[in-house]
């Protein structure tokens, strides 16, 4: 979350005076002012966002998203996941109700104070569990829950979100984007029916021995992955609401290097077209 001004305790302003793209957000009727994330900021938020959003029990995830749970509240969690009835819908305008799992990246010049308003504004209003991780000193991420004394879990531990995802979160994924890759390729073969990557190689090994002969054993192994893989690929592209097209999807079925397919599939987290990835 990046440098918050500190606010008055009552303020006069309503979320719907606010537009797509403001800077701003509202606690308690009054305007605080969202700066522009820095990179030591930008680069873990979006690996967050692509992790949580990979988990296969997640509807949406959004980022900066906007919840107004009533007229003089409008928090944009920096990566927020929304229930089904929570997830914008096609006329536009804020989210009517809290996020069940809202992650805070705390950075540089984190204002404390705004912090624990924005974190006690979320939980008042729904939200299940917020996630701070912070950047600064040890790696570690502090769980808030209503109702509850907060927890602070380092590396080596998991966080839990029962009812919201299906897996654990390794706190050095939150961190680590190489780690994090790991945590999204698992998440992505799980939506596609896959228990990991080592299901796809004995789906491959199961493929080759039907065969009979050595050779289908290979090309069921080789085959078996290559799919998984391109299969994790378009589901992280239709997860982010992209829309494959025909020659995308066709290069990507036609590919039989997993080197390169894995390159795809970290660049499907963040490229702005499907055709983007390929630029990996």
């Amino acid at each position: 979350m990046s440098n918050r001004q500190t606010i008055p305790e009552h303020g006069p302003f309503r979320a719907d005076q606010l537009r797509d793209g403001d800077r701003y957000e509202l606690s308690n009727g009054h305007p605080v002012y969202c700066a522009p994330s820095g990179r030591d900021h930008a680069g873990p938020n979006a690996t967050g966002a692509a992790l949580l959003d990979s988990d296969p029990d997640v509807e949406w995830t959004g980022v900066d998203a906007g919840y107004s749970p009533d007229p003089g509240t409008l928090r944009a969690p920096d990566v927020s996941v929304a229930g089904l009835s929570g997830a914008p819908g096609g006329d536009g305008g804020w989210i009517p109700e809290a996020p069940p799992l809202a992650l805070e990246y705390a950075a540089r010049g984190q204002n404390e104070a705004d912090l624990r308003t924005k974190i006690a504004d979320l939980l008042a209003h729904g939200t299940r569990l917020v996630w701070v991780v912070r950047l600064i000193g040890p790696r570690r991420v502090e769980v808030h829950a209503p109702g509850e004394p907060m927890q602070t879990l380092g590396i080596g531990e998991q966080l839990l979100a029962p009812g919201i995802l299906r897996n654990p979160v390794p706190v050095t994924a939150l961190f680590d984007r190489a780690a994090a890759q790991d945590m999204i390729l698992r998440n992505l073969l799980q939506r596609r029916g896959y228990a990991d990557l080592d299901a796809v190689h004995e789906a491959g090994r199961e493929e080759g021995r039907e065969e009979g002969r050595e050779e289908g054993r290979e090309e069921g192994r080789e085959e078996g992955r290559e799919e998984g893989l391109a299969d994790a690929i378009l589901t992280l592209l239709s997860a982010r609401g992209l829309t494959v097209d025909d020659a995308t999807r066709a290069r990507l079925r036609s590919t039989r290097d997993p080197e390169r397919l894995r390159a795809w599939l970290v660049a499907a987290a963040q490229a702005d077209t499907p055709a983007g990835l390929f630029d990996a």
